[in-house]
Order: C-alpha cells, then structure tokens, then sequence
C-alpha cells in the first residue's frame, strides 16, 4: 500500500512567516532605539563644567590641578569665542538702559557655572580697560569645592584678526576670592595696565587678606609687589595710595585676655617705578 508523504517544510507555514516578520520588526526596532541613543547629544558647557566640579569634592587643594586645568580650558575657550562674538564696543559709553560691558562678561561667566551644585561654588570679576587705544578685556573667577578650598584664575584677553585671544593667564593666589581695582602708573608708564588682584580667605578666627599688583604690557602679566595673610586685613583705595589696615594676631590675643580693645593698623602703600612703596605702617 502506497503512503502519502508531505514535502512541505516549516519556513513555508503562514505561522512561520508571521513570527518571522514580528522578530524582524521587534530587531530593526531595536536597532533604530540603539542607534537613536548614541546619536544622543554631548552635555551643554554647564553641564560638563558641574560634572568635573562635581569631581573635586574631597580633593585636597594641592591634587586638585587635574581637575582644575580641564573646568579652567573649558572656561576660557568659551569666553574667548563669546567675546569674538560680542566684542566690546568702540565707543564704551553705556547707552541708558544697557548693562557696562563687564557686567555683560561677568554674567556669561556666571552661566557657565550654573550647574554647580553645593558645596561646588563659583563667582567671577571682569574688566574692560584699554591699551593703546585697543579693548582689554579681563575675565577672573574663583571656584571652591569646600569651606577652605578655592582656586581663581586671571585671563586677558586682546583682540587679533578680527577676533579675540588669550594672551595672558595667572592664578592669584589660591584660597581666597578675586577682586580687581585699576590704579595709574607712575609717570613715564604709559604702555601698561597696572591692577590689583585681591581677596580673602577664612582663617580660624578672622579672615586673612591677599593682594598682588600686577602690570600688563599687552604680553604678560607681571607681578610687581604682594602681601598675603594679612590678618582682618581691610584694603581701600585713595587714588594712587593702597592703604590697609589691619590687626596684628598677638595684640589681639592679649587684647582678649585683658578685656581691652584690640588697637588696628593701618599701612599706607604709594605707587611708585617699581610697584608699591611703603609710606608708613602704624
């Protein structure tokens, strides 16, 4: 008796088809979610400067370089392609209404910090002076990761084939926060900004005052005289007089134990052709 054999295979069965369509659908489907999820955007400048910032938490001020020079290249090549952008002015008149220039800068710099989160702080001071009749644009900030620990960074910027450029850089000193105020060279120094760059730092009973004056030649930065740790040191400006005054940590210690007022400082310092001369400290 002769038997029927079927020769049908599986990948013939309607069943079978379906199932390989629903495989083949569910596999491009993940593939387009794969692809889709590494074409997915780099973090915003904000955004990369808090997740390194982020990292410094417990660093020690003296191991924080590697940290500190990537948020500082980050920092200052954006500002350098913002100012090309928005370069300031011919005419730094301030029309009514509008923000000066360097608090145009100073917020720019703000926006790039904004991620931080706490304990991550930062602030930042800015300057547009002129050289030569050219713009000089300064950016500073400082950046602290604690209650002690803090770096600050100086960058002048000049403008250079129709854009602007770092040509200088300096880090203060570190610590404290940073201040700028501009005093006049002495007569026969008319091709160079002098400026102070000062601050303080938390000491363990009253802050402690740190104050460099610089020079710009529109190259360098030059540092022509200091002072650091001055202790409750209080700076002032009386035209070309740098004045401070000050406690002295010992008088006031015995101060306390007498119940008598503690007696402060004061030290009067006077531009002179190679920095700062002192006049008196009483």
């Amino acid at each position: 008796m002769s038997q029927r054999v079927s020769s049908g295979s599986a990948s013939g069965s309607p069943r079978f088809s379906a199932v390989a369509f629903v495989l083949l659908v569910f596999a491009l489907a993940t593939s387009a979610a794969a692809k889709k999820k590494k074409a997915a955007p780099p973090d915003d400048l904000p955004t990369q400067v808090s997740k390194l910032a982020h990292q410094l938490w417990g660093v020690p001020l003296d191991e924080s370089e590697p940290l500190t020079s990537q948020i500082q290249k980050l920092v200052l090549d954006h500002m350098a392609q913002w100012i090309s952008a928005h370069p300031p002015e011919p005419d730094p008149t301030v029309k009514a209404g509008d923000l000066p220039y360097k608090e145009k800068l100073r917020h720019e710099v703000e926006s790039v910090f904004a991620g931080l989160r706490n304990p991550n702080y930062a602030t930042a001071s800015t300057f547009l002076q002129s050289l030569g009749g050219k713009p000089v644009v300064g950016v500073g900030y400082t950046l602290g990761w604690s209650q002690f620990d803090r770096t600050n960074v100086v960058a002048i910027y000049e403008g250079n084939d129709g854009g602007y450029q770092q040509v200088a850089v300096d880090h203060f000193l570190p610590d404290v926060d940073l201040n700028f105020h501009f005093l006049q060279p002495p007569a026969g120094i008319s091709d160079q900004l002098w400026f102070v760059a000062y601050g303080t730092r938390l000491g363990k009973s009253s802050p402690r005052l740190s104050a460099i004056l610089y020079s710009f030649d529109g190259k360098s930065l030059q540092p022509l005289w200091r002072t650091t740790d001055v202790y409750d040191g209080r700076i002032s400006f009386q035209g070309s007089r740098v004045m401070i005054n000050y406690l002295k940590e010992d008088e006031l210690e015995q101060a306390i134990l007498n119940h008598t007022p503690a007696v402060r400082h004061e030290a009067a310092y006077q531009v002179a052709s190679q920095g700062l001369k002192l006049e008196y400290d009483r």
